[in-house]
């Protein structure tokens, strides 16, 4: 059955963050590596804003996702998070990104698994293991997802992913394409184990 999102809340301060409830999967990545675009294919709707701009989305959104109708309460939530690296907003924006995403990752009890994802398409980026290396140290679980995979062929994603797992320290990537869906199901069992562990 697919999914029911819906826009929760928008949060600049952890003041504004909703209570904590069901698991949180958070969704993580450089400007323009194609978050909106993997969340709106994800759930099957258009939840997140897609814009050519980055550095688009400066505020985290929660989406409550259930997997049932007539639920009152979302099973678990999906959070979206500004991207970081080359972001065309202003500089004083982009500087209290800091203060709210932070203790996000680093305080919130219902963050159950944090999504990074990375661009297929483009060398190992310095800002992607800075981010692999935040959540390690701050003990969060993680899987690394490779964005914009059917911009390449069977054989090259298999040659790229390798050596990008190896830069990163991270394995396996899931490659994901937006375009076509492919990854969608083995992310969504990714988020479901994490959500409910014991029914995994």
């Amino acid at each position: 059955m697919k999914p029911i999102a819906k826009f929760i809340t928008s949060a600049v301060d952890a003041a504004h963050f909703p209570v904590p409830g069901p698991p949180e999967i958070a969704f993580l990545g450089r400007s323009n590596v194609g978050k909106s675009s993997l969340l709106n294919s994800l759930v099957g709707t258009t939840i997140a804003r897609v814009s050519n701009t980055p550095g688009r989305t400066q505020m985290i959104n929660f989406f409550g996702v259930n997997f049932k109708p007539d639920q009152p309460n979302p099973d678990l939530l999906l959070v979206d998070l500004p991207g970081y690296g080359y972001a065309k907003a202003p500089r004083d924006v982009v500087a209290q990104w800091a203060k709210f995403i932070d203790p996000y990752l680093q305080e919130r009890e219902s963050l159950v698994l944090c999504v990074a994802l990375v661009d297929v398409s483009v060398p190992p980026q310095e800002s992607d293991q800075r981010l692999l290396d935040f959540l390690r140290d701050a003990g969060r679980e993680f899987i690394v997802v490779g964005t914009k995979s059917d911009r390449l062929s069977g054989n090259k994603l298999r040659s790229v992913l390798k050596p990008l797992e190896q830069a990163l320290g991270a394995s396996p990537i899931l490659p994901y394409s937006s375009k076509s869906g492919s990854g969608k199901a083995e992310l969504w069992r990714a988020v479901r184990a994490a959500a409910a562990p014991d029914k995994a």
